[in-house]
């Protein structure tokens, strides 16, 4: 496990709150022309993709696919950008919206359900069997790290036929004390509930079959999963559900190679039971002391500059990152 991973934030926003919620608004990128495909799952159910591939792609080049983070979407700002620099190297991308998310919205009355980790896999699967010789990675986000971390994990050798590589950041591998954490900040927890709420009450809108709804205004997030997404989810406890969720007792069983971003701020996930894991040689864990959730902002003196994180995923995915330190777009299309 790397302890520290070279980060070190930029001057004035080495705070977790600051680190987070500035990486949060920053839309240097517009979002990008992408084809829009379904995949189809057991019960009528289906998930968006957003493929964008550049002109010069070949079906041999790689494939990465992204998965967004809770309440997020394939137009979150992270994927969007990160997307933008993967097409500028000439690779293609998959952005996939999971159940109740963005464009898969109207097409499942489940969401945040333990197969979404499934559903990444049979998605996977087609890919695959639509461009076999194109390697695949897998990169998920927050929430998204946590399914793509299940996923793989789950799966075992089987992955290792499907995926060449596997990045995760800031993923939740303990649902319970993620939560917990979430919950302790009052800003994150309105944030979340807001849109949590939102979309519940839009899924439940868009099906005759499921009735009316009303979700009390005092609830935590623990208390609405308590009610709500465990009893749907088809466990008894909000416990047992939150186990079902994580991927924290199945990183030990991922095969494939595989690195995960950690920051010890993080003012959103709990990242200490990795700590005591032992985790295989195949998985690599940067853990950082600064940083945030989905963070990152560097200082403009190191090579990696001011979009730290985004230059780890480049070098992760062996790719070189073009950006001046300022952030600003300086890229040069793969030829």
């Amino acid at each position: 496990m790397s302890k520290s991973g070279g980060f070190k934030p930029f001057p004035f926003f080495s705070g977790c709150h600051i680190q987070t919620l500035v990486a949060s608004f920053i839309t240097l990128y517009r979002d990008l022309v992408s084809y829009r495909r379904f995949v189809h799952l057991k019960g009528g159910e289906r998930i968006a993709l957003e493929i964008t591939t550049p002109p010069n792609w070949k079906p041999e080049d790689p494939t990465i696919v992204m998965v967004h983070g809770f309440c997020g979407s394939s137009k979150s700002s992270y994927l969007v950008r990160i997307a933008s620099k993967l097409y500028q190297h000439g690779m293609r991308t998959v952005r996939l919206n999971l159940r109740g998310c963005g464009d898969s919205k109207g097409y499942s009355k489940r969401m945040y359900d333990p197969e979404y980790s499934e559903d990444v896999w049979n998605a996977l699967k087609e890919i695959k069997r639509d461009t076999p010789n194109t390697p695949l990675i897998v990169m998920g986000f927050s929430l998204g790290g946590n399914v793509v971390l299940k996923m793989a994990g789950e799966r075992q050798d089987e992955a290792k036929g499907v995926i060449e590589k596997l990045v995760a950041i800031n993923p939740p591998v303990d649902m319970y004390s993620s939560v917990q954490q979430l919950n302790s900040n009052s800003f994150y927890r309105r944030y979340f509930m807001k849109y949590l709420k939102r979309d519940i009450y839009e899924m439940h809108d868009a099906f005759d079959d499921l009735p009316p709804i009303k979700i009390p205004s005092n609830l935590t997030l623990m208390d609405l999963d308590e009610l709500y997404l465990a009893p749907q989810a088809g466990y008894s406890t909000v416990r047992d559900y939150y186990y079902a969720v994580s991927s924290g007792p199945l990183l030990t069983e991922i095969k494939v190679p595989c690195h995960i971003l950690f920051s010890r701020d993080d003012p959103i996930i709990d990242c200490s039971e990795v700590e005591s894991l032992k985790i295989p040689d195949n998985v690599d864990i940067t853990m950082t002391d600064k940083g945030g959730h989905l963070g990152f902002l560097g200082s403009l003196r190191s090579k990696e500059g001011f979009l730290w994180m985004d230059a780890q995923i480049l070098k992760w995915v062996s790719l070189p990152d073009n950006e001046d330190h300022s952030g600003n777009k300086n890229f040069k299309p793969k030829s």
